[in-house]
Protein backbone atom coordinates (compact mmCIF):
# COMPACT_ATOMS: atom_id res chain seq x y z
CA UNK A 1 0.00 0.00 0.00
CA UNK A 2 2.98 2.29 0.31
CA UNK A 3 4.95 4.12 2.95
CA UNK A 4 2.76 5.64 5.65
CA UNK A 5 -0.15 3.26 5.06
CA UNK A 6 0.33 1.77 8.51
CA UNK A 7 2.48 3.05 11.35
CA UNK A 8 2.69 3.28 15.11
CA UNK A 9 0.49 6.00 16.58
CA UNK A 10 3.40 7.65 18.39
CA UNK A 11 5.68 7.49 15.36
CA UNK A 12 6.74 10.76 13.75
CA UNK A 13 5.06 11.12 10.38
CA UNK A 14 6.60 12.57 7.24
CA UNK A 15 5.27 16.12 7.02
CA UNK A 16 6.72 16.65 3.54
CA UNK A 17 3.66 15.38 1.68
CA UNK A 18 3.29 16.14 -2.02
CA UNK A 19 -0.15 17.54 -2.74
CA UNK A 20 -2.58 18.49 -5.47
CA UNK A 21 -4.16 21.90 -4.85
CA UNK A 22 -7.94 21.76 -4.51
CA UNK A 23 -8.46 25.11 -6.19
CA UNK A 24 -9.69 26.56 -2.90
CA UNK A 25 -7.24 28.06 -0.41
CA UNK A 26 -9.69 27.49 2.46
CA UNK A 27 -10.08 23.80 1.56
CA UNK A 28 -6.31 23.36 1.15
CA UNK A 29 -5.81 24.75 4.66
CA UNK A 30 -8.62 22.58 6.06
CA UNK A 31 -7.05 19.47 4.54
CA UNK A 32 -4.01 20.14 6.74
CA UNK A 33 -1.32 19.47 4.14
CA UNK A 34 -2.06 22.15 1.55
CA UNK A 35 -4.27 20.13 -0.79
CA UNK A 36 -5.11 16.54 -1.64
CA UNK A 37 -2.21 14.24 -0.71
CA UNK A 38 -0.70 12.59 -3.81
CA UNK A 39 -0.75 8.81 -3.98
CA UNK A 40 -3.70 8.52 -1.61
CA UNK A 41 -7.38 7.76 -1.93
CA UNK A 42 -9.52 10.77 -1.07
CA UNK A 43 -13.29 10.40 -0.89
CA UNK A 44 -15.43 13.50 -1.19
CA UNK A 45 -18.70 12.73 0.55
CA UNK A 46 -21.95 14.66 0.65
CA UNK A 47 -25.59 14.73 -0.36
CA UNK A 48 -26.72 14.84 -3.96
CA UNK A 49 -25.98 18.15 -5.70
CA UNK A 50 -23.70 19.35 -2.90
CA UNK A 51 -20.73 20.12 -5.18
CA UNK A 52 -18.72 16.89 -5.07
CA UNK A 53 -18.20 16.78 -8.84
CA UNK A 54 -17.35 20.48 -8.90
CA UNK A 55 -14.67 19.95 -6.24
CA UNK A 56 -13.25 17.04 -8.25
CA UNK A 57 -13.23 19.03 -11.49
CA UNK A 58 -11.38 21.89 -9.77
CA UNK A 59 -8.70 19.40 -8.67
CA UNK A 60 -8.44 18.10 -12.25
CA UNK A 61 -8.04 21.66 -13.54
CA UNK A 62 -5.25 22.27 -11.00
CA UNK A 63 -3.41 19.11 -12.06
CA UNK A 64 -3.69 20.04 -15.73
CA UNK A 65 -2.54 23.59 -15.00
CA UNK A 66 0.63 22.10 -13.47
CA UNK A 67 1.19 20.04 -16.63
CA UNK A 68 -0.17 16.79 -15.22
CA UNK A 69 -2.50 14.18 -16.63
CA UNK A 70 -6.00 13.62 -15.27
CA UNK A 71 -8.56 10.85 -15.74
CA UNK A 72 -12.29 10.98 -15.04
CA UNK A 73 -14.21 7.72 -14.65
CA UNK A 74 -17.80 8.77 -15.24
CA UNK A 75 -19.79 5.94 -13.66
CA UNK A 76 -22.87 8.17 -13.66
CA UNK A 77 -22.51 8.94 -17.40
CA UNK A 78 -23.34 12.52 -16.48
CA UNK A 79 -20.19 14.59 -17.04
CA UNK A 80 -21.02 17.92 -18.68
CA UNK A 81 -18.01 18.90 -20.83
CA UNK A 82 -19.16 22.53 -21.11
CA UNK A 83 -19.35 22.85 -17.31
CA UNK A 84 -15.97 21.15 -16.87
CA UNK A 85 -14.45 23.58 -19.38
CA UNK A 86 -15.92 26.57 -17.49
CA UNK A 87 -14.18 25.31 -14.35
CA UNK A 88 -10.83 25.30 -16.14
CA UNK A 89 -10.62 21.67 -17.23
CA UNK A 90 -8.84 21.13 -20.54
CA UNK A 91 -11.43 18.72 -21.93
CA UNK A 92 -9.27 17.95 -24.97
CA UNK A 93 -6.60 16.46 -22.68
CA UNK A 94 -8.88 14.84 -20.07
CA UNK A 95 -8.89 11.04 -20.14
CA UNK A 96 -12.53 9.91 -19.91
CA UNK A 97 -14.09 6.52 -19.32
CA UNK A 98 -17.79 5.76 -19.07
CA UNK A 99 -17.82 2.15 -17.86
CA UNK A 100 -20.81 -0.16 -18.09
CA UNK A 101 -20.36 -1.79 -14.67
CA UNK A 102 -18.82 -1.11 -11.29
CA UNK A 103 -16.26 -3.85 -11.84
CA UNK A 104 -15.21 -2.31 -15.15
CA UNK A 105 -14.85 1.13 -13.52
CA UNK A 106 -12.61 -0.20 -10.77
CA UNK A 107 -10.50 -2.26 -13.20
CA UNK A 108 -9.93 0.88 -15.29
CA UNK A 109 -9.09 2.87 -12.16
CA UNK A 110 -6.59 0.23 -11.03
CA UNK A 111 -4.95 0.10 -14.47
CA UNK A 112 -4.60 3.89 -14.56
CA UNK A 113 -3.09 4.04 -11.07
CA UNK A 114 -0.70 1.14 -11.70
CA UNK A 115 0.45 2.70 -14.98
CA UNK A 116 1.83 5.72 -13.13
CA UNK A 117 0.87 7.80 -16.18
CA UNK A 118 -1.80 9.88 -14.45
CA UNK A 119 -1.59 12.38 -11.62
CA UNK A 120 -5.23 12.16 -10.55
CA UNK A 121 -8.08 9.72 -11.13
CA UNK A 122 -11.62 10.78 -10.28
CA UNK A 123 -14.41 8.20 -9.96
CA UNK A 124 -17.83 9.87 -10.12
CA UNK A 125 -19.55 8.45 -8.26
CA UNK A 126 -19.09 5.56 -5.86
CA UNK A 127 -22.89 5.26 -5.61
CA UNK A 128 -23.05 4.64 -9.38
CA UNK A 129 -20.66 1.67 -9.23
CA UNK A 130 -23.37 -0.92 -9.86
CA UNK A 131 -22.20 -4.56 -9.97
CA UNK A 132 -22.57 -6.42 -13.26
CA UNK A 133 -24.78 -9.05 -11.60
CA UNK A 134 -27.23 -6.36 -10.49
CA UNK A 135 -27.34 -4.80 -13.96
CA UNK A 136 -28.03 -8.21 -15.49
CA UNK A 137 -30.77 -8.89 -12.94
CA UNK A 138 -28.95 -11.74 -11.21
CA UNK A 139 -29.11 -10.12 -7.77
CA UNK A 140 -32.24 -10.17 -5.63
Amino acid sequence: FGKGSIMKLGEKTDTNIKTIPSGSLALDVALGVGGYPRGRVVEVYGPESSGKTTVALHAIAEVQEQGGTAAFIDAEHALDPAYAKKLGVNIDELLLSQPDTGEQALEICEALVRSGAVDIVVVDSVAALVPKAEIEGEMG
